[in-house]
C-alpha cells in the first residue's frame, strides 16, 4: 500500500492537471459556457490528432470568440476551417468544420445550447453517455474524455474512469477500478488522478514515474 501511495503521488506532483484546466475553463461553476467548451474539447480529440493538436485547436476556437453555441453559431465555415487549420488540423479541419456546426445545431435544437438540460434528461453517467455519443463527431472516447472531467461538478458521475486511464493504471501497478483507484485521493482530487494517470500514458512516462516512486 505504501508503495502505490508513492505512485499516486508521483503521478499527482508530475501530471495532475485536468485538461479542463489546460484549457482555462472552470468547471466549478457549472455553466453553460465552461460545459460547452470542454464537450467542443472532446469532439475535437476525436479526429485522428494528438492530444498537444486538440488542446490547441480548443484554445483556438476561445481565441477566436467560440465560447458559447451562439457565438459558434454565428461563424461561417470557412472561419472554423481556417482557425482549425491554423492550429494543425491540415489534414481534418474542413470535415471538423462540419462536424462543429452539427454537433452545435443539435445542442442548440434538443437542450437550448445548454449541457445541463442533458444531464437532466439523461439522469445516469451511462445514458449521459449515450446521448454524448449522439452529437456529430463524438465517439466513445470524446464522451470518455467528457464524463471523466465533468464529475468534478457532476456528482453522479464519479468515480468515472476511462479505458486511457486504467490501461494507465494497471501498468504502474494500481487497480484497474475507479472505485479502487478512487480511495486513494480526495473526491476532489480523483479528476486530477484521472487525468494524471491518462498523461502518464500520452507522455509515455510509466517507467520514469515508477522509478521515481522508488526513490
Amino acid at each position: 500500500m505504501a508503495r502505490q501511495r508513492r505512485i499516486v503521488e508521483v503521478l499527482m506532483q508530475r501530471h495532475g492537471r485536468t485538461f479542463a484546466s489546460e484549457l482555462g475553463v472552470d468547471l466549478r461553476k457549472n455553466t453553460p459556457s465552461p460545459l460547452f467548451r470542454l464537450l467542443c474539447y472532446s469532439l475535437l480529440t476525436s479526429a485522428p490528432v494528438s492530444a498537444d493538436l486538440a488542446m490547441r485547436g480548443a484554445r483556438a476556437m476561445a481565441e477566436a470568440g467560440w465560447t458559447t453555441p451562439r457565438k459558434l453559431q454565428a461563424s461561417d465555415w470557412a472561419s472554423r476551417a481556417r482557425v482549425l487549420n491554423e492550429a494543425g488540423y491540415a489534414r481534418v479541419d474542413e470535415k471538423t468544420a462540419t462536424q462543429l456546426a452539427d454537433m452545435n445545431a443539435e445542442l442548440l435544437d434538443t437542450y437550448a445550447g445548454d449541457l445541463r438540460k442533458l444531464r437532466e434528461a439523461a439522469g445516469s453517467p451511462k445514458a449521459l453517455r449515450k446521448r454524448l455519443k449522439t452529437f456529430k463527431g463524438i465517439g466513445g472516447t470524446g464522451a470518455d474524455i467528457f464524463l471523466r472531467e465533468v464529475q468534478s461538478v457532476w456528482d453522479e458521475c464519479y468515480p468515472y474512469a476511462d479505458k486511457a486511464a486504467l490501461s494507465a493504471a494497471d501498468k504502474l501497478g494500481l487497480k484497474a477500478d475507479a472505485e479502487k483507484l478512487a480511495n486513494k485521493v480526495s473526491p476532489e482530487d480523483y479528476p486530477r488522478l484521472m487525468a494524471a494517470l491518462v498523461r502518464c500514458k500520452l507522455t509515455k512516462d510509466i517507467k520514469s514515474v515508477l522509478e521515481a516512486a522508488k526513490a
